[in-house]
């Protein structure tokens, strides 16, 4: 397997920055650039210990760099070989109030020597850069696990704001763990003391000395992250290796200090997966590299109509950088002109999309029926967050299915695709494109936060493996008339897939009328006709349901009575739970939808096939009540609405309880 990771220039940009610098004394401590060993030679005198798997999780205040240090271990993690999983945590605020629970920001990362399916339920370690980061998280820390703390912040005021009367490093409290206090400050400022910065600026580089230190501790590569640095700050040097001597200064750190006795190492998964080239990709971008790619294998320009919203501006800020394939990106002044442009796009011969989230979705449901009226390709990609209104916009959901499925007026009928995991978008971007394009039908792609931030292994595709997309727009007349005149009608269809011609807008002779007023059958005149409207209500609804979507694959090695179905991101937790299950002699059958409208033509025959069904989901039960009501089958909702992804151990527990019901 060959092994690579994204270039700093692929990436959307982190969420937070390393601490800024200014430029370094002319002498400096030769000790503090380059790491006294190399990684990959082991740890001298110190104990090196081999483990299958490693749960990480960095938490500091929102001004840290949390996202930024997860986001750089991961990638050196990804070129290594391991199999990951994240799972980055922050807060809505663009600045919450330094030092209090609501400012936190953490990174967990879930890497082994085989494959897994989840950024992990808790950290083996946690590293909190203050009193907030551990008040916030040691809930979720097991007994045993190591604790690594920033002494330096563990002062009267800081703990004071989340509610410590004493000291949890002096009182007892933490006991129970493995605790390494480190003055990650002091340190910082240590290592920095040649490069003439005040104490605020040296200070802020403290997350790349962490970086450094949990580097040595799991034997990551270190020259990448020093690359990426340096690339990232080629205009501003003096910068760039400032924060390189940090992160250098973090990994002697663990290699001469007597607290870390012990360092780990966990193997490339060099089992599992197909031979190939792989990199780290989060769900977002890999949306945005396979909404390039359909373009591509379509052979028509990609239109992005826009407008900011989390969690799917990344989106946007990626597609922007590719005009060399064909790409226009349209930052809009809202939703509804977000939408506005990509359906004028559609009706322009691209291949169009518009992205946004729960909250973008409802100002957008009138174009949305406009699209569905006109018949043409639009993608709609809903990257789900906590709502209602404004909600949640950090956190993930999967609330937004019946709004996809019902949330416009009349009968405005729209296919749903929603991808499994972070790597899964790329081919979910590509299948939704086959729709709208092969059937003229808008197409929603539901992703959500946790896959659109999340981050794993992903092979790049050969171009040969992509399907063929390309379509053929009209060019004459396609309908002879009574008397033996040949016209164009805009809404002839094709007898296989019911979708009608693709006419460019000043093509000779294929002028028709266009806008949301009900067209007559054939001709698209206006028509207020009874029989007519019924007709074209039913023919847009036999259209989406004769789509071809592949059957319903089922996971059923032991005959199971249960079967436990998903939907998107719910797909890892759901096949770590059945793993444990599985592992424990339970029997249980699983399946995950991918199209949610229509659904697989097997489905009811799979449903019915087993005397009990559990849906998981992360909402009250809208995938259920959409089963319960078309295949009359008695489904069962476990449901999640914290705006947290489900937990392995959590569904296994469920389920169990469920089996043995």
């Amino acid at each position: 397997m060959t092994s690579q990771v994204s270039s700093p220039a692929e990436q959307a940009e982190p969420a937070e920055q390393p601490g800024g610098v200014a430029p370094p004394a002319a002498e400096r401590d030769p000790s503090l650039l380059a790491p006294r060993r190399d990684p990959s030679e082991g740890s001298g005198a110190k104990e090196v210990r081999k483990l299958e798997r490693v749960i990480i999780r960095f938490a500091g205040d929102s001004g840290d760099g949390m996202q930024l240090t997860g986001d750089r271990f991961t990638s050196e993690t990804a070129s290594f070989g391991n199999d990951l999983s994240t799972l980055p945590n922050f807060p809505a605020e663009i600045r919450a109030p330094a030092g209090t629970l609501p400012g936190v920001s953490s990174f967990q990362l879930h890497f082994a020597d085989h494959d897994i399916l989840t950024p992990g339920d808790a950290p083996d370690v946690l590293v909190a850069m203050n009193p907030a980061a551990l008040k916030a998280n040691i809930a979720d820390v097991p007994r045993g696990a190591e604790i690594i703390v920033n002494t330096d912040e563990f002062t009267k005021r800081p703990m004071a704001k989340v509610g410590y009367a004493t000291s949890p490093l002096e009182d007892g409290s933490l006991d129970a763990y493995r605790v390494h206090p480190v003055p990650l400050t002091t340190l910082t400022i240590e290592a920095l003391k040649d490069f003439g910065l005040s104490r605020k600026e040296a200070e802020r580089s403290k997350n790349m000395f962490a970086l450094g230190l949990l580097s040595w501790m799991y034997h990551r590569p270190t020259q990448n992250t020093e690359s990426f640095l340096r690339k990232k700050f080629a205009k501003k040097p003096e910068i760039a290796e400032a924060n390189v001597a940090a992160f250098r200064a973090g990994w002697n750190f663990g290699e001469t200090t007597e607290d870390f006795a012990v360092s780990y190492e966990v193997a490339p998964a060099t089992s599992a997966f197909p031979s190939g080239t792989y990199r780290n990709i989060s769900g977002n971008l890999a949306l945005s590299y396979g909404l390039i790619a359909a373009a591509r294998q379509a052979d028509l320009p990609l239109y992005l109509g826009s407008y900011p919203i989390t969690p799917a501006s990344d989106i946007l800020h990626e597609l922007s950088k590719h005009k060399n394939f064909g790409v226009r990106t349209f930052q809009a002044e809202d939703e509804i002109a977000g939408i506005g442009a990509a359906l004028g796009a559609a009706f322009g011969g691209s291949l169009a999309v518009t992205t946004t989230s729960g909250p973008g979705v409802a100002l957008k449901s009138e174009t949305i029926g406009l699209a569905v009226s006109l018949e043409l390709p639009l993608l709609i990609v809903d990257i789900q967050r906590g709502g209602p209104s404004t909600g949640l916009p950090t956190k993930t959901e999967q609330a937004d299915l019946l709004q996809a499925m019902y949330g416009r007026n009349g009968e405005a009928p729209v296919p749903v695709v929603a991808p499994r995991t972070a790597a899964d978008c790329f081919d979910a971007a590509v299948d939704a494109a086959r729709i709208a394009l092969t059937y003229r039908t808008p197409v929603f792609l539901l992703s959500d936060g946790y896959l659109a931030n999340g981050s794993e292994p992903w092979r790049v595709p050969e171009v040969h493996e992509l399907p063929d997309l390309r379509v053929q727009f009209a060019t004459g007349p396609n309908h002879e008339l009574a008397d033996g005149t040949e016209v164009f009608w805009p809404y002839k269809r094709d007898p296989q897939t019911l979708a009608r011609p693709w006419a460019v807008p000043g093509t000779p002779g294929l002028e028709h009328r266009i806008g949301g007023i009900e067209k007559q059958d054939g001709t698209g005149n206006i028509s207020y006709d009874p029989a007519n409207h019924d007709f074209m209500v039913r023919t847009r609804q036999a259209k989406i349901d004769g789509i071809e979507v592949p059957d319903l694959d089922v996971d059923d090695p032991h005959g199971a009575k249960t079967l436990v179905l998903g939907w998107g991101s719910t797909y890892g937790p759901i096949t770590a739970a059945v793993r444990r299950l599985r592992t424990e002699g339970a029997p249980i059958a699983q399946a995950h939808l991918r199209h949610l409208n229509p659904f697989p033509k097997n489905l009811g025959e799979v449903l019915k096939r087993y005397d009990k069904v559990i849906v998981p989901e992360m909402n009250l039960g809208q995938l259920a009540t959409l089963i319960r009501a078309k295949y009359l089958v008695d489904a069962h909702s476990y449901n999640q609405v914290n705006g947290m992804p489900f937990k392995a151990e959590q569904l296994a527990t469920a389920l169990k309880e469920a089996i043995n019901d």
